[in-house]
């Protein structure tokens, strides 16, 4: 039976301080998901019983248990003094790591892509179990992981600074990057898997040691990618706590925003935290990089292809119950297309399958926790309140767990306070429009710029868009969803997304400190 993700009924037992196992009546034990045959595979991950969420070299956690006592399988939170003990490993550790050949950095990163893949499907499993994407989106992300590990690869080979011409005779002046240290990496629960691999591959062959703090709805897929990237350390007789874990509520979160040794704090949330993160790393003079919300919008011309902009906006709208950072919230529609695409799109949204994430026909799963269905529940509200009309969707579906509609509402300003407000769930906000200076105005009037894509055959038009003018996105797209990315480019956004750049291209300098000599 599927539950309602967010709920972390896959856990397979709480550490208690001063009790183990032992305590559990032997009913309780059987009852849990990793006993009982359908779930074996998640012993494939090195998951128990009782599950620890503190890594340093060694497994432990002094906390208190986020869930349902005796119920939740969550690992415990980490405490202030399993933080500090964590930090002091991580950073005794980068003084080993820091001192291997970047190459040789990048074969043991090879490695890690190799033992992921093996993974890949119990992996994916898990991912879809605990945050509720659909199945092949699980298993994507690990593959997302597994790709930018052999990016790494061979960045590892090329990282460095040019030699430049001196004023001084017989001198020249030489670029050098050195790693900054120790990289706290902060992820949230829509991609548990993938934004740390985008930061963990790239900081290590750097030559950073990494400190992971994770969704704590999502614990379980920290500790399962923790002990796969734990074992190839091992196996190279390296120490660890180069990659260390402490799964963590708020409490850990602020800790790392405020200690001085954490040298770079990669932050992905929202932006409301994100501004709180921001002013406590700046307040210590220390480096930020800041992965935060998006307000993403499609835009479709009178010389659009239809058969592209239908089902581009549908994914894009609906993937992942919404809950992506690229998920397009907005759909700007010529005024001489608007009617037909609204009509055809709310026939496509009536064939969209919402259920069991593991069934391969189903386009998406169940909305993370009860809180996001109720921010789900306030946004139809706010809209309808605005002006808006509801034209598909904009309920509960009647069945167990956190399952709502795909959400298309009409009739909106553009300028409205719910259309500026970023909610995570399956709503999508369509406008009409007259020309191009002024849907480009209103594609840029969000506080947020990460994803934005435009529907055309004008090559003008398209050239007016990618340049200073046309978005002012971190991601601009033409003739594809707002959603998704490839590794192989720097992601990231501006204003209120924050500014960071993570994975491809030249992210790899944010993870490194320059000196001219």
């Amino acid at each position: 039976m599927w539950r309602a993700s967010g709920q972390l009924f896959v856990h397979v037992a709480r550490k208690r301080i001063l009790s183990g196992p032992w305590d559990r009546p032997a009913a309780f034990m059987s009852t849990l998901l990793i006993n009982q045959p359908q779930y074996a595979w998640l012993k494939e991950l090195g998951l128990r019983e009782e599950n620890e969420g503190v890594y340093n070299g060694s497994w432990g956690g002094r906390g208190e248990v986020c869930g349902r006592p005796g119920k939740s399988l969550l690992p415990p939170l980490a405490s202030a003094a399993d933080y500090e003990e964590t930090v002091k490993k991580a950073r005794e550790a980068w003084r080993i790591w820091a001192d291997i050949p970047a190459p040789k950095r990048g074969e043991i990163v090879r490695q890690i892509g190799d033992a992921l893949r093996e993974k890949i499907q119990v992996l994916g499993s898990l991912v879809s179990l605990e945050m509720g994407k659909i199945l092949v989106e699980g298993v994507g992300e690990v593959q997302e992981y597994v790709d930018i590990c052999d990016y790494a690869v061979g960045l590892s080979r090329m990282i460095g600074g040019p030699i430049l011409p001196s004023e001084r005779p017989g001198h020249a002046l030489i670029e050098q990057w050195n790693p900054v240290g120790l990289v706290g990496i902060i992820t949230a629960f829509n991609f548990p898997v993938a934004v740390y691999g985008w930061n963990n591959a790239i900081a290590m062959i750097c030559g950073n040691a990494c400190l992971w703090k994770g969704a704590p709805t999502t614990s379980l897929i920290s500790v399962a990618v923790t002990k796969i990237i734990a074992k190839v350390l091992e196996d190279n007789k390296l120490p660890g706590a180069i990659c260390s874990l402490t799964c963590g509520g708020a409490d850990i979160g602020t800790a790392m925003a405020k200690d001085e040794q954490v040298n770079l704090l990669s932050f992905t949330g929202s932006t409301q935290v994100g501004k709180q993160v921001a002013l406590m790393v700046q307040e210590r003079f220390g480096r930020s990089l800041l992965e935060l919300g998006g307000n993403n919008a499609i835009i479709a011309f009178e010389d659009a292809d239809l058969s592209l902009v239908v089902p581009s906006a549908l994914f894009a709208a609906v993937g992942t119950a919404g809950q992506r950072c690229t998920t397009a919230r907005r759909l700007f529609l010529h005024e001489s297309i608007h009617d037909e695409v609204v009509n055809r799109l709310t026939k496509a949204y009536a064939q969209i399958r919402v259920g069991n994430p593991w069934d391969a026909n189903v386009l998406y799963g169940p909305l993370h926790t009860k809180q996001a269905v109720s921010m789900f529940l306030g946004a139809v509200e706010e809209a309808k309140k605005e002006g808006g009309t509801v034209v598909y969707g904009g309920k509960v579906m009647d069945r167990p767990g956190n399952y709502v509609e795909p959400t298309i509402v009409t009739g909106l300003d553009h300028s409205a306070s719910i259309v500026h407000t970023e909610t995570f769930a399956p709503i999508l906000y369509v406008f009409k429009f007259k020309n191009e200076d002024e849907v480009f105005a209103w594609n840029n009037e969000v506080k947020q710029g990460l994803s934005s894509s435009i529907f055309t055959k004008d090559l003008g038009r398209i050239f007016r868009w990618l340049g200073p003018k046309g978005s002012d996105c971190g991601i601009v797209n033409v003739n594809i969803p707002t959603s998704g990315a490839e590794i192989g480019g720097a992601f990231g956004g501006e204003k209120h997304t924050g500014g960071g750049r993570e994975s491809g291209s030249d992210a790899w300098k944010q993870y490194m400190r320059r000196s001219t000599w």
